[in-house]
Formats: C-alpha cells, sequence, structure tokens
C-alpha cells in the first residue's frame, strides 16, 4: 500500500481510504462483520478510516471506535459534521453552537480524545465561514482535532475559506473530499487545481460512482438484489432509465475493454484513474462487505499507463460529468427561483 502526504500537513495516508458509510442501517448491520472489514483493511496497509456523524445516525462512528480500540495511534481518523442529527434545526449545520457539540457528541461515539481531520460535509450558506473556521479553530487549540477539512466544496468556497484563515489568524483548511471518478470528472475543472494551489490534500468520495463503475448497472437488466439502486428503492443516480444513467450503460463495454487492455478489471480501472490525478491523495472505498473490500484493494498498487489514461479521455472528456444526478452540491442561487429572478 503506498503513501502519500496529505497535503502541505506532514501527515502520511494510504493511498485507499476505508470508508464507513455503508457500516450500520445504511448498509451493513452486522457490526462484527463491519469489525471484520476494518481488520482486513489494515491488515492491507491502510491507516486512513472516513466516517461521518450521520453515517446511520452515529452507529457508524461506534462501530469504528470499537474497531480501532487498542490500535488508534495507527490510524489517521477522519469525520464530518453538518447533516442533522435531530429534529431541532439547531441540530445541524456550521455554526460554533453546533460544532462544537457535534465534536463532543464524535469523540463520544468514536472513543477517542481526538479527531485526526473534522470536516464540514457541505458548504453551509447560513454560516459565515468565518464562524466555522473560528470554531474548528477552538477545538484544534484544545487539542480536540488536529486538521480541518471541508467535503463537495465548490472551488471559489475553497479560495473563501483559505483567505478567511489568512484573514483571521485562523486554523486552514487542510484537505477538500470531492466526488470524483471516470463518469464524475467536474472537479478537473477547478476544485483538483484549487486544492493543489493551496497545497491542500484531496481525498475523493464515490470514485466507483455508486456502483457504477462496478459493472453491475446493465442496460435492460435490473440491478442485483445487494446493489445500492435496489436497496435505496431505485432513487437517486442510480435509477436505470434516466438519460445520464443510459450513457454510462453505453459508455460500460469501451471501460471494460480498456480495463482488459491495462491487465485489470473495472473496478481496478476506475480506482486507479482516480489515483493518477496529480492532486488526489487518497480514493475512499466504502465496502459493504469484505467480498468487496478485497475486490479493491488491488487497486492501490496500479499504475495506468499514459496509453490507456489517453483513452479514457476518449470515453469521457476531461472535466466532464456524465449525468446532472451526480452534482452533489447545488447553490442556493440555483435551487430557488428568487435567487434567479429580479422582483417586479
Amino acid at each position: 500500500m503506498r503513501m502519500r502526504h496529505l497535503g502541505k500537513s506532514g501527515v502520511q495516508v494510504s493511498s485507499l481510504c476505508l470508508g464507513a458509510m455503508s457500516f450500520g442501517a445504511m448498509g451493513n448491520r452486522d457490526p462484527e462483520d463491519c469489525v471484520r472489514i476494518v481488520d482486513r483493511a489494515l491488515e492491507s496497509g491502510i491507516n486512513f478510516v472516513d466516517t461521518a456523524d450521520v453515517y446511520s445516525q452515529g452507529e457508524s462512528e461506534r462501530i469504528i471506535g470499537r474497531a480501532l480500540r487498542g490500535r488508534r495511534d495507527d490510524v489517521v481518523l477522519a469525520t464530518k459534521f453538518y447533516n442533522p442529527m435531530g429534529k431541532g434545526p439547531n441540530q445541524r449545520g456550521a455554526s460554533r453552537r453546533w460544532i462544537m457539540k457535534a465534536c463532543e457528541d464524535s469523540l463520544r461515539r468514536l472513543g477517542t480524545d481526538r479527531i485526526d481531520l473534522y470536516q464540514v460535509h457541505r458548504p453551509d450558506e447560513h454560516t459565515d465561514i468565518d464562524e466555522t473556521l473560528g470554531a474548528l479553530t477552538d477545538l484544534r487549540r484544545q487539542g480536540k482535532i488536529v486538521m480541518a477539512g471541508t467535503s463537495t466544496f465548490p472551488a471559489e468556497r475553497i479560495v473563501e475559506a483559505q483567505w478567511a484563515a489568512e484573514r483571521g489568524g485562523h486554523l486552514r483548511v487542510r484537505c477538500e473530499q470531492p466526488p470524483y471518478s471516470i463518469f464524475v470528472r467536474g472537479p478537473e475543472r477547478d476544485v483538483l487545481p484549487t486544492c493543489e494551489r493551496y497545497g491542500m490534500g484531496v481525498i475523493v468520495w464515490s470514485p466507483l460512482n455508486g456502483g457504477w463503475l462496478t459493472g453491475k448497472y446493465r442496460k435492460g437488466a435490473e440491478p442485483v438484489g445487494d446493489s445500492r439502486f435496489a436497496r435505496l428503492g431505485g432513487r437517486g443516480s442510480w435509477t436505470v432509465d434516466t438519460p445520464g444513467a443510459g450513457r454510462k450503460t453505453e459508455l460500460l463495454g469501451e471501460l471494460e475493454k480498456t480495463a482488459r487492455d491495462a491487465g485489470t478489471d473495472l473496478i481496478g480501472l476506475a480506482l486507479a484513474f482516480t489515483l493518477s490525478h496529480p492532486a488526489v491523495t487518497s480514493a475512499i472505498v466504502g465496502p459493504r462487505t469484505l467480498q468487496q473490500l478485497e475486490s479493491q484493494l488491488p487497486a492501490a498498487d496500479l499504475t495506468l499507463a499514459d496509453e490507456i489514461l489517453d483513452r479514457i479521455d476518449t470515453i469521457v472528456a476531461p472535466g466532464e460529468n456524465v449525468s446532472r444526478l451526480d452534482y452533489s452540491y447545488e447553490p442556493q442561487a440555483l435551487r430557488h427561483t428568487p435567487r434567479r429572478r429580479v422582483r417586479h
């Protein structure tokens, strides 16, 4: 397992990061099996684990805490805050009030005294970034977090956070976690170059595009029963009858042939592709089963030839997202009509 520097933080992490979104009610409901997955990941050389408070409403963090008992110092541990953790209007977001409470809750569930990388799960358009960074800086001074990060922030928000940190003397954001895959290449336009410019690490989520780049979704065929599509009742970007999904099924054949020519399979091609970008530090794999993890581990040591990367560029152009449903963050200016209209 190759180690890479997480931006300019001085911390080294494995090229594959174990994502724990599927641990708990959202995926694998057997805690013992989840611990076995963590055991195998660490045995393979993975030293980077990513979760979030909202994953199965805290259950994922509790499982990770249990799995890391007695070997916490061997792992760079990341978690996230922002999404609702209760019905109250202030049990979410990136305000100082919520951050301080959310951090204490995560520390308790994880059974640790510190979080190595504490990330804002999504931009909070109702909170001044100075407020957020001020709270994260205080947590750093208290020894409760080591580094701060963001997830799914557009380039302009990343720049704003860097400027706010410099102006206010706050903790700098050291890492961004964007969606990135062969089917989601939009971050190549601005997010990845911006992170490089500021010396930030990049850990990419959904490098297999929610299972699309495993080949389990096929045109004219029902997805297998244990797929994410089936478990979510056919909702979201896995819906096979959307225009973007139709194009994905058409491209899979070309990608599988490219994978064979590269001496790997579709999973290996997809993961190695994300790791080939100079801005990317680590790719998050989120196995629900031990078998899924085993199918993903070989990609850690795979390097794609320039010829293969050039062929991928002809299948999905650099900077292109195949489906609009894969835009994981849309600003309020686009979501709400009054933000786009002059009132008469």
